[in-house]
């Protein structure tokens, strides 16, 4: 499993760099001499890059070695990083994020489907909750962390923090990461298809909706709590959050190892996220129990994807990076589609306090979608034992 973890080093970085950006706007603005507004767009320019960029990368470097794919992607994330540190006006940041979005984007693929042939299956669980755990762990403890540092040295600093971290995981990789045998070639065209394929798009579209309920209101989190609770100190409210995510990230994989019902986690899953949100508005008067809704639905929304990738990993594992790279999409569309409908429904008057609510329905309807997937699957295949992912390592590489 150290190999692995290197894996989660990178992921950390990925973790931070996706959300700290939305903490570093102000003072990128007043630098650069935009505004805030116009800032907000390298966000949405990381974003999109790595929703498109991944699944068209996984598939176009098909056949490739995933060992120079992985260490290519990552050197990619790290130079875009450096290069936002030293941009000297905004077009160039706006490239540089773009960049910085399509290596991630492609990383974060190769580096669950990596992590998933390291170890024996009956560990896959283990694997994946590491390398999911760092990006959690990245977004919670990192982007505070990387905020503060903004504040008493700059944004440029939390971007050199950002481009080190990189360079270490790179680093750790080139040393230790062993060669794995590329995928069969398969042509292009037969990879995108996995897109559509029937099997594959509904789990993916459990994720984006789960994303529009979970991250999606994350965004709005303060005006939430301040329009049901009176709630003006946001920040132990977001820890809470915070916290959740990574015990969630950190019990999913050995939870999964042990059960085995890959489906009934999701859905326990998902019911809690949308029990949690919808009880919030009630809940915000009263701090403590507040704090467990967010702990609750911050472990919930965190660890749904463990069991999502191992079910698309199951159902398609000559497309693992493929399938891991189109629900990372998914996960990234869904969580920019909640953030701006939200925000386009409260500069339409709509009281903070529906938002929950709202969410929770998405949540709900992600709920159905995935009971919906899990009766077809199981009429279509009738029962058929667990499709156990060959290890590319042998059991040797196994630590």
């Amino acid at each position: 499993m150290r190999k692995v973890l290197l894996l989660a080093l990178g992921s950390f970085a990925l973790g931070l760099d996706a959300y700290v950006m939305a903490g570093l706007l102000p003072a990128i603005a007043d630098d650069t001499g935009t505004t805030v507004a116009l800032a907000g767009q390298l966000v949405t320019a990381f974003t999109l890059a790595y929703a498109v960029s991944a699944p068209l990368f996984a598939s176009l470097l098909g056949g490739r070695r995933p060992r120079a794919a992985l260490i290519g992607s990552l050197t990619v994330f790290t130079v875009a990083n450096g290069l936002t540190a030293l941009a000297p006006g905004f077009a160039l940041l706006l490239a540089a994020r773009v960049a910085a979005g399509a290596g991630a984007g492609l990383y974060a693929a190769l580096s669950t489907a990596a992590a998933s042939t390291m170890v024996p299956a009956a560990r896959r669980g283990r694997a994946l909750a590491l390398v999911m755990g760092g990006m959690s762990t990245g977004t919670v403890l990192g982007v505070p962390l990387g905020v503060l540092l903004a504040e008493h040295t700059g944004w440029r600093a939390t971007l050199w923090l950002l481009t080190a971290l990189g360079a270490a995981a790179l680093a750790g990789l080139l040393v230790l990461l062993p060669p794995m045998p590329p995928e069969p070639q398969v042509p292009v065209r037969d990879r995108l298809a996995a897109v559509v394929d029937r099997r594959v798009a509904p789990v993916v579209g459990v994720s984006f909706l789960a994303a529009v309920a979970s991250l999606g209101l994350y965004t709005y989190l303060a005006p939430v709590l301040e329009a049901t609770g009176g709630v003006h100190g946001v920040t132990p409210y977001l820890w809470a959050w915070g916290l959740g995510g990574v015990l969630g990230s950190a019990a999913i994989g050995p939870l999964m190892d042990r059960a085995g019902r890959v489906a009934a986690l999701i859905t326990t899953v998902l019911v809690l996220v949308a029990g949690a949100e919808a009880l919030l508005p009630v809940l915000a008067p009263h701090p403590v129990a507040a704090g467990l809704a967010l702990l609750v639905w911050g472990a919930g929304g965190w660890a749904l994807q463990v069991p999502q990738q191992h079910r698309l990993l199951e159902l398609r594992p000559d497309r693992g990076p493929v399938v891991l790279a189109l629900n990372g999409s998914a996960l990234y569309l869904g969580s920019a589609v909640g953030s701006a409908v939200g925000g386009v429904a409260l500069s339409a008057g709509l009281a903070p306090r529906t938002l929950p609510w709202a969410a929770a329905a998405v949540a709900a309807l992600g709920l159905a979608g995935h009971a919906l997937a899990t009766g077809r699957a199981a009429r279509a295949d009738g029962p058929r034992p667990t499709v156990a992912l060959p290890s590319t390592l042998g059991d040797h590489e196994h630590s």
